[in-house]
């Protein structure tokens, strides 16, 4: 990639409150070349930003087993999970395969489709739409990156209190690199593909989600590293009282 600098930092995967709408994530996601490496299962796939910077998504790892990585969050899981932003669904089917309730969403309609191939129930809709059991879910899952839905953390996380019940769990998963806190326009692209639509996004190490998250009247359960990956633990303020 000439003139393009990429960075090794870890892979992140894709996604209005009433009082600050944000630009839609969904056509984004929904396009080639996303479409094209979720029904292969295989990439290269980037997020490029406009200075030529790329991030690497691990597509292959979102598209096999749950790692053990994965394992320790799925083990952490209560009740009724919601994993947002879900991807190709290893997640969902793993919950759905030990006999939990868990529910899929992604803007993208392939990532729906292959998630339902591997036994797991999800639905096409973005986080910030109406769902299914809004305030009633015990755990929501945002993981490979997923803290950047939107380009707002504030936002999202303000979305996520009133998506789970008071004192349900938040697991996120955060760049293992501290200082990491970015709000980026970003797109997606394959090595020649030509990019898509431009989207925002946003990138927390795990002191950058916990200061975010204080300000929003969540509570910090945990924060562990395993395999050079970074996961946080929240509990839900009551939605009316969120930040």
């Amino acid at each position: 990639m000439s003139g393009a600098r990429t960075t090794a930092t870890p892979p992140l995967g894709p996604q209005r409150t009433p009082a600050r709408p944000l630009p839609a994530a969904g056509p984004a996601w929904s396009a080639d070349p996303y479409t094209d490496a979720l029904r292969t299962g295989r990439g290269p796939l980037f997020l490029r930003r406009a200075d030529g910077w790329l991030l690497p998504l691990d597509v292959e790892r979102w598209c096999a087993e749950p790692d053990p990585a994965d394992l320790e969050v799925l083990g952490r899981c209560e009740g009724a999970v919601l994993d947002v932003g879900c991807g190709p669904g290893r997640l969902v089917a793993a919950l759905g395969g030990q006999g939990r309730r868990a529910l899929g969403i992604d803007v993208s309609e392939a990532a729906v489709a292959r998630t339902v191939r591997r036994g797991g129930r999800a639905l096409r809709a973005s986080v910030f739409d109406p769902l299914p059991g809004t305030g009633r879910w015990d755990t929501a899952l945002l993981m490979d990156g997923n803290i950047g839905i939107g380009g707002d953390p504030h936002a999202l996380l303000h979305r996520m209190a009133r998506v789970l019940r008071t004192g349900g769990l938040l697991l996120a998963e955060t760049v293992p690199y501290p200082d990491v806190d970015e709000r980026v326009t970003v797109r997606v692209t394959g090595p020649h593909d030509s990019p898509g639509a431009p989207f925002p996004w946003a990138r927390l190490g795990t002191p950058a989600l916990l200061r975010c998250a204080r300000a929003c009247g969540w509570r910090v359960a945990d924060r562990w590293s395993m395999d050079g990956r970074a996961f946080v633990a929240l509990r839900a303020p009551a939605a009316g009282n969120a930040g």
